[in-house]
C-alpha cells in the first residue's frame, strides 16, 4: 500500500479577510489585490511550482461597511477560476458557491465549463450561505431557515450530479466518414420533480476527465456534518488544537461510514494561517505583530455581528455581560457559530470585551515556529488524524513564501508530499476515484423512497 500523502490548498482573501482589517496596508499586497488578476496569477503559479493540490476561492454575496475589506470588493470566483484555468496547468481549482441563490441547471453547467476548461481540476465548494442578508439580493423576504437550507442542499446536489450523467461515455461519436455527431441512446434527460427543483435535462456539455467537479463541503453543525459525509469528496473546516481536529475527523469518517460511503474517500482539509521565523521565538513575534496591527478592538466588535446576523455589538457596553439575548438575530445566519460564543459567554460569565477577545485569541495557528517547528507539528496533526492536509490562508505573502520554500521541501524529503503531480485531474491528485454513473445511483434512490 502507498504511503498517505499531505494535501496543500491556498486560500487567498487578497486585501484581508475575517480578522485581518488592516491587512492592505502591508506594502507586499497590491492595493486592489481582491480584483486583480495578475495578482491571483501569480500567487496561484507560485503554488503551483510547489505542487499544491487546489487553490480555494471563498466567497459570499452580501457585504456591509463593516464586511472584511476582501469582501467588500473581490471578484466572483467562477469568473477567476476560468482565468486562472488558462494560466496554470495542474492546480485545483474550487469555488465557492450557494445552493441556496442558484439553480442547478445553470451553476452544473457553468462548474462543468470550468471544468472542461481547466480539463478536470474544477472543484465546488458547496455552501448553503450564512448570511441572512443575502436574500435581500434576490428578491425574497426573508433567508431560507436551517432545515430548509440543508433540504434545498441536498436535492440541489442531486439534480447537479444527474446532471453532470448526462452524457455516457462515447454519446459524442463525432465521426466525420459516418456523418455521424451522437449516439442518442448515450445522452440521458434527468427528469427531476423533487420538492424544490423541477429540471429535466440533459446538460448540454459533456463530462470532463475526471468525470464531475470534486464536490467540498463547510458546516459545522448536525446538519452541516451530514451534509458533509453525504455529498463531499473534501471538507473546509477548523480546529485550534489537535483533540478538536481529531474529534472531527473521526466524526466526519464516522458519518460517512454509516452512510455506506468510504471514509477514506473523503478528505479533511482544515484551514489555518501559518507563522513562520528563523526560530520559535522569532516565529511567535511575527504573529504577536501581524495580530496586533491587522485588526483593532474596535475593528473586531464591528466584525463580530456576522455571525449574529451582522447585529450591531457596537450598542453595548463592551465591559457589561455579554448580551446573551443577541443569540435570536442568529437564528437564520451562522447559528451554529454564535450559539457556541453565546454559550461559552454564559457559562463562564464573560463581558462583550472578553468574548470579542476570545474570538480573536480563537483565530490564532497551531502552527508557529521554525520551518522545521512547523514541519514537525503539521507532520504530528497529520500522522494523528486530525487532518488529511491543509487549506493555508495567504495572509502576508513574506509568510506564504517562507512555507512554499522552507516547509514544503522538508514535507517533500520526507515523503510526506508529492515532488511531482501524480495525475492531470484535481479528483486524481487527491487521490478520489472518478464518480460512479450517477444515472443509475439516483434511480436507486428514487426506487428506494
Amino acid at each position: 500500500m502507498s504511503q498517505r500523502q499531505l494535501k496543500l490548498g491556498l486560500v487567498p482573501t487578497g486585501v484581508g479577510g475575517p480578522g485581518d482589517s488592516n491587512r492592505w496596508l502591508d506594502t507586499d499586497i497590491p492595493l486592489d489585490a481582491s480584483v486583480n488578476i495578475d495578482w491571483y496569477i501569480d500567487i496561484v503559479r507560485q503554488a503551483e511550482a510547489a505542487k499544491f493540490d487546489l487553490v480555494f476561492i471563498v466567497d459570499s454575496q452580501f457585504i456591509t461597511a463593516n464586511s472584511p475589506p476582501h469582501y467588500l470588493n473581490r471578484l466572483e470566483p467562477l469568473t477567476l477560476l476560468s482565468a486562472l484555468a488558462v494560466a496554470t496547468k495542474h492546480i485545483g481549482l474550487v469555488g465557492t458557491l450557494t445552493t441556496s441563490y442558484n439553480d442547478p441547471f445553470n451553476l452544473a453547467r457553468r462548474f462543468a465549463s470550468v471544468d472542461l476548461i481547466s480539463k478536470g481540476r474544477a472543484g465546488w465548494n458547496v455552501v448553503t450561505s450564512g448570511d441572512a442578508g443575502t436574500a435581500g439580493n434576490f428578491s425574497l423576504p426573508e433567508h431560507f431557515d436551517y432545515d430548509t437550507r440543508y433540504r434545498r442542499a441536498v436535492e440541489f446536489l442531486d439534480v447537479a450530479r444527474g446532471l453532470w450523467s448526462s452524457w455516457e461515455e462515447g454519446a459524442l461519436v463525432r465521426d466525420r466518414a459516418t456523418g455521424q455527431f451522437l449516439d442518442a441512446d448515450k445522452l440521458h434527460c434527468l427528469d427531476h420533480r423533487g420538492e424544490f427543483f423541477q429540471v429535466v435535462g440533459p446538460l448540454n456539455i459533456q463530462r470532463s476527465p475526471q468525470g464531475e467537479p470534486v464536490i467540498f463541503q463547510a458546516g459545522d453543525s448536525d446538519q452541516g456534518r451530514d451534509l458533509g459525509a453525504t455529498i463531499a469528496d473534501a471538507i473546509f473546516t477548523h480546529a485550534a488544537t489537535i483533540e478538536q481536529g481529531q474529534a472531527f475527523y473521526a466524526d466526519i469518517k464516522g458519518r460517512a461510514t454509516r452512510q455506506g460511503r468510504d471514509p477514506d474517500q473523503i478528505v479533511i482539509l482544515p484551514g489555518f494561517f501559518v507563522y513562520i521565523g528563523d526560530t520559535d521565538a522569532q516565529a511567535q513575534e511575527i504573529e504577536r505583530h501581524y495580530r496586533s496591527v491587522d485588526q483593532s478592538f474596535d475593528q473586531a466588535l464591528a466584525e463580530f455581528g456576522r455571525p449574529f446576523g451582522w447585529h450591531d455589538f457596537r450598542q453595548y457596553d463592551p465591559d457589561a455581560p455579554f448580551p446573551v439575548e443577541a443569540l435570536e438575530h442568529a437564528k437564520s445566519s451562522f447559528y451554529t457559530q454564535a450559539k457556541k460564543i453565546t454559550d461559552q459567554a454564559a457559562e463562564q460569565g464573560l463581558t462583550l470585551r472578553q468574548a470579542v477577545e476570545r474570538v480573536r485569541a480563537g483565530r490564532g495557528s497551531p502552527f508557529v515556529g521554525s520551518a522545521e517547528t512547523v514541519a514537525n507539528e503539521i507532520q504530528r496533526w497529520f500522522e494523528s488524524r486530525a487532518l488529511d492536509g491543509l487549506n493555508v490562508h495567504l495572509g502576508h505573502p513574506a509568510q506564504f513564501r517562507r512555507f512554499v520554500e522552507e516547509v514544503v521541501p522538508i514535507f517533500q524529503q520526507r515523503g510526506l508530499f508529492r515532488t511531482e503531480y501524480e495525475a492531470g485531474t484535481l479528483r486524481g491528485n487527491l487521490g478520489l476515484p472518478v464518480p460512479v454513473d450517477r444515472r443509475r445511483s439516483l434511480q436507486t434512490h428514487r426506487d428506494a423512497a
